[in-house]
């Protein structure tokens, strides 16, 4: 058995997955660490904790925010066998520190290891916490966040930035020339992109000549968005829709700008690839998270942000696309501000953190 043991508990999108697969690599590459995750079958850990090598614990727990009354009362009522059921865990597992970083099993794993006493770290990506780490940030031994904002939410809070992948640090600047806009929406698409694109790809390919887009619709909405470019009459030479795009880096790296949403990952790769972006917050994020960090972005002058209200504007979504694409020096400027609020090392210094808790055995 290693000497060191630590816990990672949450999931359910990849914003959760892929910084416990970041973090849980570095401990174990830099500390020989021994890891455990806890999640739970309905998120996206089922299939990517396994294939990462990694073995994975399932509890049963649901969701809190943003759902009926129904729904939060049975997750309430359930919640005491799930922390019950996390306590078993910790006890068999011995973990010298434990990292809760957000999503259903985090809460429970991580009030299951205060009342056991056990070094608890909470990773929050978001300017805004989530609901279990505003419930537990004061009481944990330490937090990894990524926006200064964020910091008075808990004890010994540190800036160390999202985990991202070190390719998006040493992306080549894009093609000259020609122009190239990349509207992603997220691993499972954006809805609101894939409507309202199609209505605006054909003046915006003739407002910025030679522009050329890539579109990530997500699975389920790959047909009808795609029948929409194509029903729009713009040109299909200039225009191309995927339903998944494999190599996210090398599609970033060919980008002169980016619309997507605000997720912490999204945002945090666009800053380490020195890209400027068009903001648009999912707004049933819970707690607006989504909306907090596209602020957080602007204000660094690294994005623009619009609104869901905004894209029913007519012609708000283009003007802002065409005033961005036509205007190098300020896609430059934000490319440049985009950077400094990147963060290279993160999951390196959030797997030292934790490897120092368990090691010293911090309670305090």
């Amino acid at each position: 058995m290693a000497e060191l043991r630590i816990l990672i508990a949450g999931g359910g999108t990849g914003g959760h997955v892929f910084p416990a697969l970041a973090v849980a690599r570095e401990l174990v590459k830099r500390h020989g660490a021994e890891i455990l995750i806890v999640g739970t079958a309905r998120g996206l850990e089922t299939r990517l904790i396994p294939e990462a090598g990694f073995e994975l614990r399932l509890i049963d727990v649901g969701p809190l925010k943003s759902v009926s009354w129904m729904t939060r009362l049975r997750t309430l009522a359930h919640l005491p066998d799930s922390i019950f059921d996390c306590k078993k865990i910790i006890r068999r597992f011995q973990p010298s520190a434990v990292l809760g970083v957000g999503g259903y099993a985090s809460g429970p794993a991580m009030a299951a290891a205060l009342w056991t006493k056990i070094p608890t770290m909470a990773y929050e990506p978001n300017a805004m916490p989530g609901f279990a780490n505003r419930l537990v940030g004061k009481r944990v031994q330490a937090a990894a966040i990524s926006f200064p904002a964020a910091a008075k939410w808990f004890r010994n809070a540190e800036v160390t930035g999202v985990p991202v992948r070190a390719e998006f640090f040493s992306l080549a600047p894009p093609p000259s020339g020609t122009l190239h806009l990349l509207v992603f929406g997220g691993s499972q698409g954006a809805r609101l992109f894939n409507t309202h694109m199609p209505r605006i790809v054909k003046e915006l390919l003739a407002a910025v000549p030679g522009l050329t887009v890539l579109h990530q619709s997500g699975l389920r909405h790959f047909e009808p968005t795609q029948a929409a470019y194509e029903a729009s009459g713009a040109d299909p030479a200039r225009w191309v829709v995927r339903a998944f795009l494999d190599k996210m880096a090398e599609e970033f790296a060919r980008a002169h700008l980016i619309l997507s949403r605000s997720g912490a990952t999204t945002v945090a790769e666009e800053a380490a690839a020195n890209k400027p972006a068009l903001l648009v917050p999912f707004a049933a994020a819970t707690d607006e998270h989504q909306r907090r960090n596209a602020e957080a972005m602007a204000a660094a002058g690294a994005a623009v942000m619009l609104t869901e209200t905004d894209l029913e504007v007519p012609g708000k979504l283009l003007d802002a696309l065409t005033g961005l694409l036509k205007d190098p020096a300020k896609l430059a400027a934000m490319g440049a501000a985009a950077r400094t609020q990147a963060h290279a090392g993160a999951a390196e210094r959030i797997a030292d953190r934790l490897a120092e808790m368990g090691k010293t055995g911090n309670r305090e």
